[in-house]
């Protein structure tokens, strides 16, 4: 237990520092918990490390390559830019609403896959940084992703063992949502309001442009278009097909793969592997935490605090599992929440419906407090970096986590008014 600590802590400081790459640093801690035996190579495979994220992500990623090619992604910038007539303000404002109603919809990781790129065309195309509408991104498509029950992992976990619909979600949690979203996408307008300035000359030049010219090549679009379509189709019947994301997502990229006639090669080249590999070596050091039994402790003695008091443990748990999961990926603190919760549901001392809602807040609004929070928030930054463009843990922190702590007070004050007033 105090190696899982130790490799945790000392993983994540470097992280934090930057001093060496985090995918470097994750791998290397990873390594170090498999030769002392902390976690075994059985459980490492079989629980660790989430293929499901894996096979989600490089399908995506896959898909998303092979539909760039097609220049549809500054086809769609173009038109963006000339729907908010060149307003930078309006224009992260839109692409924000966007991605929160999309990753309502498909998955976060898929969202910022599909808007990323063409965030990335746009402002190249204006010659201006991409970050402020990175980090709104990220905080939309987490905060979308919250208010169903297919939007974020969390949720599908909490719906499954609870049992409840997709309908229970969007009642209880769709509201505060709105409320949250319009929020923060007027903060963040607000934040970075200097820093969405563009050259006059510049937009009126873009805004004259024929977007149709940007379309390369039509028939891979339609193709791209049509497998894109079908995996989106089956994210929403998910469930009633028995099938996990990931099995969707590489089905629809090998599928795409074989009827484009794109070269192999070059399309795996083009897969963020250092993002891949980055999750592949954290899995496993929070899986060190779990096995340990360090995540079952910190849980059951945010539990016990509260003396089983309604309002106290729901206020708890929101709070306990949004830090937790600023910090440490939010999937087996869920996990771990959830037959906790259900132990004081067969108590039957009160009802423990609102302590549902308030996990699946906490843990999906709280990866929005770090760079390495939730799975979206890595990948936007990988994309970044691969552009040349880098998003500092300092830099995300500094705007994301005080937002956050916003976001899951406003989540107390509905949780308080809706379930305990």
């Amino acid at each position: 237990m105090i190696l899982a600590i130790v490799i945790f802590l000392l993983v994540y400081a470097f992280i934090v520092s930057e001093k060496i790459h985090r995918t470097i640093i994750a791998l290397f801690g990873a390594a170090i918990l498999l030769i002392f035996k902390v976690v075994s190579y059985e459980y490492a495979i079989h629980e660790a490390i989430d293929f499901n994220t894996l096979g989600l992500l490089v399908g995506m990623m896959i898909i998303v390559f092979i539909t760039k090619r097609t220049g549809i992604f500054e086809y769609i910038a173009v038109k963006q830019v000339k729907l908010s007539k060149g307003s930078l303000l309006i224009m992260i404002i839109l692409i924000s609403i966007v991605t929160a109603v999309a990753s309502a919809f498909l998955d976060n990781v898929t969202t910022v896959l599909l808007i990323i790129p063409i965030v990335l065309s746009i402002t190249e195309d204006l010659n201006i940084s991409p970050i402020p509408f990175a980090i709104s991104i990220i905080f939309a498509s987490n905060v979308g992703g919250t208010a169903t029950l297919i939007g974020d992992p969390p949720n599908i976990m909490i719906g499954s063992k609870a049992g409840l619909s997709f309908m229970d979600f969007v009642k209880n949690l769709a509201p505060v949502i709105v409320i949250i979203l319009v929020t923060t996408v007027l903060i963040f307008a607000f934040i970075f309001r200097n820093k969405l300035k563009v050259d006059p000359e510049l937009k009126e030049v873009f805004l004259k442009i024929d977007e149709s010219e940007y379309i390369k090549d039509k028939k891979l679009l339609i193709k791209s278009l049509a497998v894109l379509g079908l995996t989106i189709l089956g994210f929403i019947l998910h469930d009633k097909l028995k099938l996990e994301s990931s099995i969707i997502a590489l089905a629809g990229a090998s599928l795409l793969l074989l009827i484009s006639g794109v070269d192999v090669k070059e399309v795996l080249e083009e897969v963020e592997w250092t993002t891949i590999f980055f999750f592949l070596g954290l899995f496993i050091i929070v899986g060190g935490l779990e096995i340990t039994g360090v995540i079952d402790i910190l849980a059951k003695a945010m539990l016990n605090i509260t003396h089983r008091n309604p309002l106290l443990t729901a206020l708890v748990i929101l709070w306990g599992s949004a830090i937790f999961s600023a910090f440490v990926d939010n999937i087996p603190f869920t996990a771990t929440m959830i037959p906790l919760i259900l132990d004081m549901q067969k108590l039957g001392h009160f009802d423990v419906e609102p302590l549902w809602w308030a996990l699946a807040l906490g843990a999906c609004l709280g990866g929005n407090g770090t760079i390495i929070g939730a799975s979206a928030n890595v990948v936007t930054a990988g994309l970044l970096e691969e552009k040349g463009y880098k998003l500092s843990f300092g830099e995300f922190f500094k705007y994301a986590f005080p937002t956050m702590i916003l976001t899951i007070v406003l989540s107390t004050i509905y949780l308080v008014v809706r379930y305990y007033m």
